[in-house]
């Protein structure tokens, strides 16, 4: 299959612009970068307190933040991608031209995210800036290697909103479906597993496998594994997983990431065929 780069780019530089103009895009940034602030400002005057400095408190306050908003931004801006252009009628002209189904999903696909990662720059940016200004630069590499898994986990939800938005015709309805698979991906999460656990007696080797398919599981399983060096805090769930991955345990968390990106893409590609601009 043939690919004109052009296109991609043409296409690549029409979502960031429209998303410059998004409301809910614009809402996203300034609500991420405020509860970073909010967030790094409060680590901060904890820190004080105890004569202490660097990123390693905030960097640890800051998961469960990206757990909560990051999936939902990637969700929602990649629910409102295709079906929004379809439910407009912009997508029959789109398609109309010479360009393939192939570069109008990449170029979708690299515009909203790229704009979705600047949003996310901007508000660990300035966290970091307060940071290192205040409190030093002490354990600044767990702060870099979690905003590397967030970027991570960004383009995975964008990857499952896209793929929602494939399948639909109308933006709402996109919407509203990528609100229910949030609030399953996050409720899916410690309580959920904590549920199934005692529900169905799944061994420990067990819990560690249902906590892999869930991508915010696994954001939450590297960026702790970054900052403390080791799962022990997670009980016998973290000890199983670092005495039977080891070193390897961060690279098969990082590959997952990759393999959802990948996935929910190629997933996306097949759907968006198919159904074309109707």
């Amino acid at each position: 299959m043939n690919i004109d780069f052009k296109n991609i780019v043409l296409l690549t530089r029409k979502e960031i612009l429209d998303a410059r103009r998004n409301r809910w895009f614009i809402l996203y940034t300034i609500v991420f970068a405020g509860l970073s602030l909010a967030l790094s400002w409060l680590g901060l005057s904890g820190l004080r307190e105890y004569g202490l400095s660097g990123f390693g408190r905030t960097t640890a306050s800051m998961i469960n933040l990206v757990l909560l908003i990051v999936p939902l931004m990637g969700l929602t801006l990649g629910a409102m991608s295709i079906a929004g252009e379809r439910e407009r009628g912009t997508l029959i002209y789109i398609l109309a031209q010479p360009v393939s189904h192939l570069e109008l999903l990449l170029g979708k696909f690299l515009g909203v995210g790229l704009s979705l990662l600047g949003a996310l720059t901007i508000g660990f940016g300035l966290s970091g800036f307060m940071i290192a200004y205040y409190g030093g630069t002490t354990a600044i590499s767990s702060y870099l290697a979690m905003i590397a898994f967030t970027f991570l986990l960004a383009l995975t939800s964008l990857g499952l909103g896209m793929l929602i938005s494939s399948a639909l015709r109308k933006a709402d309805t996109a919407i509203g479906i990528s609100l229910f698979v949030w609030l399953l991906l996050v409720f899916f999460g410690d309580l959920g597993i904590m549920g199934s656990t005692i529900i169905m007696n799944f061994s420990i080797e067990q819990v560690f496998t249902l906590a892999l398919l869930n991508p915010l599981q696994v954001f939450k399983l590297s960026a702790i594994l970054m900052l403390q060096g080791n799962l022990e805090i997670l009980g016998p769930v973290g000890v199983y997983a670092m005495r039977q991955y080891g070193a390897q345990l961060l690279p098969l968390l990082s590959g997952i990431l990759v393999l959802w990106i990948v996935t929910t893409f190629g997933i996306t590609f097949y759907a968006f065929k198919q159904r074309g601009a109707l």
